[in-house]
């Protein structure tokens, strides 16, 4: 009977890894297709391999989520995106009371990812890293500053987290003092992200792993996006993006952290489709900030092609 019984929990594993193994091959099937069509719609741009990088992660079975990418682990500037990681690591000093809860600090969180306002963000990272910004340091003095200012990558990097750099403040223009002179001579410790990375962090959000219930809850509300008309925010989140391709599916819901810079356009969006179909998908673009519509075309090919993968 012992025998059996094993050999029926064997069968039913080898099952279970096949079952695995071929919607990872379907949904990876679904991204390079995604990332073909883009790349063939805007070839007349010059839009290149190099230039796109796509991470989904499909979670109708949110207990197995299975994740395809191209290029997902390129290390590419983020924009407004690297805000979810600083917005995940106030929240999580929060909850274990290595930072206070204020008026302002609930403001800005709610200002750096509603709004995507830059001043909410420097301040959100003077509070999480205990520094702040002003005019040059010495050597000695720099080195004590960067180290205070990494506390956010070491956080990452214990979470397992590899291949992205999240030190330092946002701008619409450029930086003066510190903050510039932390950027390196060669610009090579800004910030860079990865799409895969950034697709676990959403991931681990909406599941409510990346905080207690209560905090979970104030992070996927300050991503909810409404999506039928322009946005009040400076990046246009919802209507900007993904929130594009969503035009007409009454009933899909969207949740994202989207941003451009005069280089760089990109979204990370988590999607609920009517039929039950729920997917993270993050989408970065270099070089072609002007292309409004490469991101709602790979949104596109992914939506009409996530329902085939069960």
């Amino acid at each position: 009977m012992r025998i059996k019984t094993l050999t029926a929990i064997c069968a039913l594993l080898v099952i279970s890894v096949f079952e695995v193994n071929a919607q990872q091959t379907t949904l990876q099937d679904l991204v390079n297709r995604a990332a073909k069509t883009t790349l063939d719609k805007f070839a007349d741009k010059k839009l290149t391999e190099a230039q796109l990088s796509i991470t989904l992660i499909n979670l109708r079975d949110a207990a197995h989520p299975v994740t395809a990418s191209f290029h997902g682990n390129e290390r590419v500037y983020p924009a407004s995106v690297v805000k979810l990681f600083y917005l995940v690591a106030a929240e999580h000093l929060l909850e274990e009371k290595q930072i206070e809860e204020s008026p302002e600090l609930l403001r800005a969180l709610k200002d750096m990812i509603v709004d995507s306002s830059n001043e909410a963000t420097q301040y959100v990272v003077d509070v999480v890293t205990h520094t702040t910004g002003g005019y040059e340091l010495s050597a000695k003095e720099m080195e004590e500053w960067q180290y205070k200012r990494n506390a956010v990558n070491r956080y990452f990097s214990s979470l397992g987290y590899t291949n992205i750099n999240v030190n330092q403040k946002t701008f619409c223009e450029d930086a003066y003092g510190r903050e510039h002179v932390s950027r390196g001579p060669n610009g090579e410790n800004r910030n860079k992200l990865t799409t895969d990375a950034t697709a676990r962090l959403l991931m681990e959000i909406i599941l409510g792993k990346a905080a207690n219930p209560a905090r979970s809850t104030f992070m996927t509300n300050l991503l909810k996006r409404e999506y039928a008309g322009k946005s009040n925010d400076n990046d246009d989140q919802g209507h900007g993006f993904t929130g594009i391709a969503l035009q007409g599916i009454e009933g899909a819901k969207l949740w994202s952290k989207a941003g451009w810079t005069s280089t760089t356009r990109h979204d990370a969006a988590y999607v609920e489709l009517p039929d039950g179909s729920k997917f993270v998908m993050v989408v970065f673009t270099t070089d072609h900030a002007t292309e409004r519509e490469i991101i709602p075309t790979v949104a596109r090919e992914i939506i009409s092609g996530i329902r085939e993968v069960k």
